[in-house]
């Protein structure tokens, strides 16, 4: 598969039975300069204080700008994640969503650069900025 025209479309027939997967994690738009995605949450979403555990938040904000991340690295080649920080401004309670949106700040021949802001919606009200994340990829030609 050629991901440097990914769709949500492919996203939604390769992660049943993946991480991102059992997160809940629904792609909703996936161009070159951005990428957007979203999480209902739920009881296996929680840590034991019944908030929203930080893997969650990470994997939510990794996995959408992956989607990003494939969308502007050359055909045959993939990557890893070599460096990433999460900074949380609002809890996350059962029935919020959580949509996050990445965009690529730099994209090199070895590293791409992401930010990716989370928006948390409650009890349908405005969205209220709730984390920022910050990821570099190492870009990887990929293996046979």
């Amino acid at each position: 598969m050629d991901r440097s025209a990914l769709t949500p479309d492919d996203v939604r027939s390769f992660t049943p039975g993946t991480f991102p997967g059992d997160l809940g994690i629904e792609p909703l738009e996936i161009e070159n300069d951005r990428a957007k995605g979203r999480i209902v949450v739920d009881r296996r979403h929680l840590h034991p204080g019944v908030y929203v555990h930080g893997g969650v938040w990470t994997g939510l904000a990794d996995t959408v700008a992956a989607w990003a991340t494939f969308r502007n690295i050359p055909p045959g080649h993939d990557f890893t994640t070599i460096e990433l920080k999460l900074n949380v401004f609002a809890a996350g309670l059962p029935g919020d969503e959580l949509g996050a949106t990445a965009e690529p700040l730099h994209v090199g021949r070895r590293t791409a650069v992401l930010k990716v802001e989370v928006e948390r919606i409650r009890d349908g009200g405005e969205p209220r900025l709730a984390a920022h994340f910050s990821v570099t990829q190492l870009v990887l030609a990929r293996r046979a």
